[in-house]
């Protein structure tokens, strides 16, 4: 790992593979398990920089594709990177844009060079390559980049996974090739599908590569929670235990707390912001659509237990008003009460394995769900 960047792991769970540490990087360090707050144009959709310091973020993700399409990197470059672009002090991440690329498969074409497509936004042919994503990442200059993979879709065909799972290791070496900033770390990607064979030979494989932090991609992508639990539970423990390790696009309270026990240490997903932007909170785990008449003459906080800047202001009876009035405030409460909701979530997890805690305080949560 370079001289900017380490993992210090600070306490294990006995019972399990959680472990609580923290990931060192040029713009500060990230406590783990941490979830990570989803920017991907640069913004955490509805919040400032200020609001997500206030939330407890420490780390926060854009998106390679998104922003190479508006603004174009080279504008993010002249603002002096994404750091100064967005006003956001701490450590960001950037995702290599294969995601993107799976969700546009009626628009895109792949082969070995990589991806085709056309913009959504302009109609302009665009030829995404390993190297294309690492140099727009290198430009953009967030703390940790990802590798340029291939997200198979769910369900598909062991030889289709196969094929896909033997592109996304060549397309790593050509990302590793064309890499150019010891100040970024360069993540690679797990995949393999839904096949257990296929995501060992692949973390045994990108392991031998002794990149600086390791991802698990391509769930989430239509598949049962129960198989996303086993994949993460087979691989994860198979990645460097030196180095982080990323669970892509997962923030659900039990699959969280179900990948740390795997020893999973770092969690994105845009469920927070979503949520809020459709008038929904997340509160102790349940989701509650502030719409319902219940709330309307309900004077009480939205959680009481919650220190973030809503809970702590305003009623539930307001935010009704707000989210029925379409006010675009109500969509910050919420997306602020909801980044906050998860962010503590990850925070007690990590207070509990340092606590020697974890399995009695979060035995809810590590049960298999009976949705």
């Amino acid at each position: 790992m370079s001289a900017k960047f380490s993992f210090q792991v600070s306490a294990c769970c006995n019972q399990t593979k959680a472990r609580a540490g923290v990931f060192f990087t040029p713009h500060g360090g990230v406590e783990t398990p941490r979830f990570m707050p989803v920017g991907t144009l640069a913004n955490v959709k509805t919040l400032t920089p200020a609001q997500l310091e206030e939330a407890g973020a420490q780390m926060v993700l854009a998106n390679t594709y998104h922003l190479h399409l508006q603004p174009g990197e080279a504008i993010v470059a002249k603002a002096g990177g994404l750091h100064s672009f967005m006003g956001w002090k701490g450590p960001i991440l950037t995702d290599s844009g294969g995601f993107q690329v799976f969700s546009l498969s009626k628009i895109r074409k792949i082969t070995e060079a990589g991806v085709t497509f056309r913009s959504p936004r302009d109609g302009r042919i665009i030829n995404l390559t390993p190297e294309l994503s690492i140099q727009i990442q290198n430009t953009l200059g967030a703390d940790v980049i990802m590798a340029f993979d291939e997200c198979p879709p769910y369900p598909a065909s062991r030889e289709e996974v196969v094929a896909s799972t033997n592109r996304t290791y060549r397309w790593l070496e050509r990302c590793i090739k064309t890499h150019q900033r010891s100040e970024q770390a360069l993540f690679g990607i797990v995949q393999g599908g839904v096949y257990l064979d296929l995501r060992s030979a692949a973390a045994e494989s990108l392991g031998e590569l002794d990149l600086p932090g390791y991802a698990i991609g391509g769930v989430s992508v239509g598949e049962p929670p129960e198989l996303i639990s086993k994949i993460v539970e087979a691989t994860a423990p198979l990645l460097p235990p030196e180095k982080p390790r990323y669970l892509m696009g997962v923030g659900t309270y039990r699959e969280m707390a179900q990948a740390v026990a795997a020893g999973v240490d770092l969690f994105d997903c845009v469920i927070p912001t979503r949520f809020g932007r459709h008038g929904a909170a997340l509160v102790q785990g349940e989701r509650w659509n502030l719409r319902n008449a219940q709330f309307r003459e309900d004077v009480t906080p939205l959680d009481e237990t919650c220190p973030c800047y809503t809970c702590q202001t305003f009623s539930r009876a307001y935010l009704c008003h707000l989210v029925r009035s379409q006010e675009v405030l109500g969509y910050t409460l919420l997306s602020i009460h909801n980044v906050t909701e998860l962010i503590r979530f990850t925070q007690r997890i990590r207070a509990a394995i340092l606590n020697n805690c974890f399995i009695t305080e979060f035995a809810h949560w590590l049960e298999p769900s009976t949705a």
